[in-house]
């Protein structure tokens, strides 16, 4: 049994960006969004989740306050403000601002269950003359409000977010309204700070409305964890392709295969050996081109658009290094090997047409430019089949890092944005997932340690997957932490997407 349709409105001083939340939490286009006043006109409603028993959570994107000030100082001189302001028949072309206003305090007076109040928090709050008004208006409505901190900025570790959300809460502190104060970035929210943004909207909502809403709780986080899982078998998938990619070179001397190699990367030796070079070329450029493919899935599933560019993929192998123990007797072979002409490599190597193959050669694997910085990408070991070339286990620790801060870029990136463009990661990311990599790095190393061409992609996928996931979630607990702790139970039968 379910109770009817639990509505949030969406509100806040025009242009504030309430369709570009209302897209992010959609997950497809609505309206229009430009940097101009009142660009939505009417009330409209979505649907954002509906469950199997009947249950379902609309979302109305309203026209926002328009002139506010001016609005609250009429309503203060009347005994009943909101029945005197709702009796008022308002001209939608001649008195534009006050029309808007009053379309939107109709949608929460006979619409919301909940209001969503989307505030500037790039602002000072000092600053932001509208929202004593606004506020005022919602506190003669009576509904139940939870202001949304928006336009919040990249990324910040936690202590530095949480004194920004204490002082406005500290400042909201005295509108008895308020419930709670949540930081959601239409930008740059991640699916985890949704949850927790229901949760306080269950928490808001009368008593007997309980077991529906935990309902659509449980939906919606059916729905995320959904795209979670298989984002985590993308990237399994893509790094065990690597692990189990091999290029096999013509028998010869082992310190001739390293001059070989040298020749194949462009460096030292004379010209020729043309097979070699393309064995080399063909394990980098397939390892771009998996990475490339992870990263469109990526931008798919989290119902995005557009497509991974060479320039991201350069920025991570150029800035993504976790530190790897070297086998330093085959580094100062392959040191002698090179001759250490070493120089401008990376040059060289990006002329031999490598993409992310050069950038990973050049940022992680070569390293400081010398033998031991090969030693750490490539294995060359000699077997039945002959001279092998294959990544070794410190490169593929290292692209699980790289794909790990992938993700989060991916799961931390608004639809409402717009299409998928590169940006450089928090700074704190790139330490943190290290470290939480780190700390599996045995599990890691265990789930690919048996690997073999021969091998099917889906035995190495099954030992990886949950060790990758296991790290995932052990970094967004530690970027939000105790959401994932105290997760809500999805509810029996499938959570239906309404899609327009």
């Amino acid at each position: 049994m379910n109770d009817g349709p639990v509505s949030l409105s969406l509100i806040s001083h025009t242009n504030a960006g309430k369709t570009t939340l209302a897209r992010t939490l959609l997950g497809r286009d609505i309206g229009e969004i430009r940097d101009a006043p009142h660009v939505t006109v009417d009330n409209t409603v979505h649907s954002l989740i509906s469950t199997a028993a009947g249950d379902e959570l609309l979302l109305w994107d309203t026209p926002g306050f328009g002139d506010s000030v001016r609005l609250a100082r009429r309503l203060r001189q009347q005994g009943n403000p909101i029945g005197w302001f709702m009796g008022q028949v308002w001209d939608r072309f001649r008195d534009r601002s006050l029309w808007f206003s009053q379309q939107a305090v109709a949608n929460v007076r006979d619409q919301a269950d909940v209001v969503l109040y989307l505030v500037n928090a790039a602002e000072e709050p000092a600053d932001a003359g509208y929202l004593e008004p606004e506020l005022a208006i919602l506190e003669w409505v009576g509904k139940p409000v939870i202001v949304l901190l928006n336009q919040t900025g990249r990324c910040r570790p936690g202590d530095q977010e949480a004194a920004e959300h204490e002082r406005w809460r500290q400042l909201l502190a005295g509108y008895r309204v308020v419930h709670a104060v949540l930081p959601l970035d239409a930008f740059a929210r991640c699916w985890v700070q949704e949850i927790t943004l229901l949760r306080e909207v269950g928490k808001a909502l009368p008593a007997g409305r309980g077991p529906s809403f935990a309902r659509l709780i449980g939906a919606w986080q059916a729905r995320r964890e959904g795209q979670f899982e298989a984002s985590m078998g993308v990237l399994s998938a893509t790094l065990a392709r690597a692990a189990l990619d091999v290029e096999t070179l013509p028998e010869t001397r082992f310190k001739g295969a390293l001059r070989d190699l040298g020749r194949a990367i462009g460096v030292g030796g004379e010209e020729g050996d043309d097979g070699k070079a393309r064995a080399l070329q063909a394990l980098g450029s397939r390892v771009d081109a998996e990475l490339r493919a992870a990263l469109d899935a990526l931008i798919a599933i989290h119902q995005l658009e557009g497509h991974a560019s060479e320039e991201l993929l350069r920025r991570i192998a150029r800035t993504v290094t976790v530190e790897a123990p070297v086998n330093e007797k085959k580094a100062a072979l392959m040191g002698g090997a090179l001759s250490g002409a070493l120089t401008g490599i990376g040059v060289d190597i990006a002329h031999a047409g490598l993409t992310l193959g050069a950038g990973m050669l050049t940022g992680a694997v070569l390293g400081a430019l010398g033998g031991a910085g090969i030693a750490r990408g490539v294995n060359i070991a000699r077997g039945r089949r002959g001279t092998t070339l294959r990544w070794d286990d410190s490169f593929l620790v290292e692209l699980v890092v790289s794909s790990l801060l992938r993700y989060l870029a991916v799961a931390h990136y608004g639809r409402g944005r717009g299409e998928w463009r590169e940006n450089e990661y928090p700074a704190f990311w790139p330490p943190l997932v290290s470290e939480a990599v780190g700390a599996a790095k045995d599990a890691l190393v265990a789930s690919w340690a048996a690997r073999d061409p021969a091998r099917e992609t889906t035995a190495i996928v099954a030992r990886l997957q949950p060790v990758i996931t296991e790290i995932a979630r052990t970094i967004l607990d530690r970027l939000y932490p105790g959401v994932l702790d105290s997760s809500v139970e999805a509810p029996a039968g499938e959570a239906r997407d309404q899609r327009s």
